[in-house]
């Protein structure tokens, strides 16, 4: 399988220093397939030049993130995500950031079917408050769908495969075809890779980064339509210390970070059940405003979305991308350390951190239970009994969560 087209080699010259380039930049909601072959785009190649690469170029070399090793143990119909456990103590507002590891900049797993139609049917009935591409988004959101098919296809060679000559994609978890001729990129992402997008481009009258395309399907308190076209500042606004302690950390990253340098992260919270997509007014938002004497903790639930962050080597755009990754906190009695450390930062978390979180709706059953937890695995030896709670070497997970991740799955 050929996962570029025969016009993919990248002309000599492509990263040259070019004095002049920067007085011929195509503006901000201007297409590339409508301006000059002459006009640039932010990472200095020309609308020419990029032209000239066709479909599916080679997006490693662009980059400089090579493309993932295949992972031919993957099995669909049992597979788990990674065990992320975000936790930090002291706990505090930072960036939190980490080298991404390329190998899973796109993590499927068990639920990859029901999460697909799902999503799909989040856009049936929301539309545009969920899938949105402003004019000027042309590029990056056909840059990003194809780094992502070719991102499958490697990683996922016995799922997935690319026939680059018709332009149509094969996913056989599904036993769909996506023609990518007549599909536009964005919905080419909603119909096979079941994770949030969020495209930001640089506006060229302010400098700042802006939200102009993207598909937002397992967002908590907002959608696309109440951030779409809003810079960095205020998309972050209703988070504590934002402006005071990462603004300015998230504007240079933004301007900064070059292609082969892409980041992870990951958030946490607490949940009844398993909210995907809450938008603000949204019926499950009552569960957050009463401590129901009458919640099982078997309702109770971590959530954890894990992110990436990387620019794109063409149209020079910013990429957030985020899956929510659901864990019945039962789950944490078997994990050495988590409860404690996550007890920690229940009962003594900074308050306007805390109430941003907005845990405290099942914190009355939670943390009793992570605090017998503890006291269990100190009994048993997996923590010592002085232990003091903070931030684990293994973070964001646990020791010895890769070999008991591997035996749930059955290698």
């Amino acid at each position: 399988m050929d996962l570029a087209t025969n016009s993919n080699e990248i002309p000599k010259g492509f990263i040259a220093t070019r004095p002049d380039w920067t007085k011929n930049v195509v503006p901000l909601k201007a297409s590339y397939l409508s301006v000059d072959p002459s006009m640039f785009m932010p990472c200095q190649f020309s609308i020419k030049e990029i032209q000239s690469l066709g479909n599916f170029p080679d997006y490693a070399t662009l980059s400089g993130v090579p493309l993932p090793k295949p992972y031919l143990d993957f099995d669909i119909r049992t597979a788990l995500p990674r065990p992320y456990r975000p936790f930090r103590w002291t706990y505090h507002q930072t960036m939190s950031l980490a080298k991404m590891e390329s190998d899973w900049w796109l993590e499927l797993e068990n639920t990859y079917t029901s999460r697909i139609k799902q999503r799909k049917q989040l856009y049936t009935d929301h539309g545009e408050a969920v899938l949105q591409a402003l004019p000027g988004t042309e590029l990056a959101c056909k840059e990003l769908m194809e780094m992502a098919l070719q991102f499958l296809c490697a990683r996922y060679p016995h799922y997935f495969r690319l026939d680059a000559s018709d332009r149509v994609f094969h996913n056989d978890i599904l036993q769909t075809e996506t023609d990518l001729v007549n599909t536009p990129p964005l919905h080419v992402l909603l119909e096979n890779i079941p994770e949030d997008f969020a495209i930001m481009l640089r506006d060229d009258t302010t400098g700042l980064y802006t939200f102009r395309a993207g598909i937002i399907c397992s967002a908590l308190g907002w959608n696309v339509s109440s951030k779409i076209g809003l810079p960095l500042h205020e998309i972050h606004a209703p988070i504590p210390d934002y402006r005071e302690k990462m603004q300015f950390s998230m504007d240079r990253y933004f301007a900064k970070t070059p292609t082969d340098k892409p980041i992870q992260r990951g958030s946490w919270g607490l949940e009844i059940d398993q909210p995907l997509y809450m938008p603000p007014g949204h019926p499950h938002e009552v569960h957050r405003s009463t401590q129901a004497s009458d919640l099982a903790l078997s309702r109770c639930h971590l959530r954890v979305d894990w992110q990436t962050l990387r620019r794109l080597p063409l149209s020079g755009s910013v990429v957030f991308n985020f899956k929510a990754l659901f864990t019945p906190v039962s789950d944490l009695r078997a994990e050495p350390y988590i409860p404690g450390l996550l007890a920690k930062i229940l009962g003594e978390g900074k308050s306007s951190l805390m109430q941003y979180k907005n845990t405290w709706h099942v914190e009355h059953v939670v943390r009793p239970a992570l605090a017998t937890w503890h006291r269990e695995q100190v009994a048993r030896g997996l923590v010592p009994e002085r232990w003091e709670p903070h931030t684990l070497e293994e973070s964001p997970w646990y020791p010895g969560w890769e070999r008991r991740w591997r035996e749930n799955q059955g290698f």
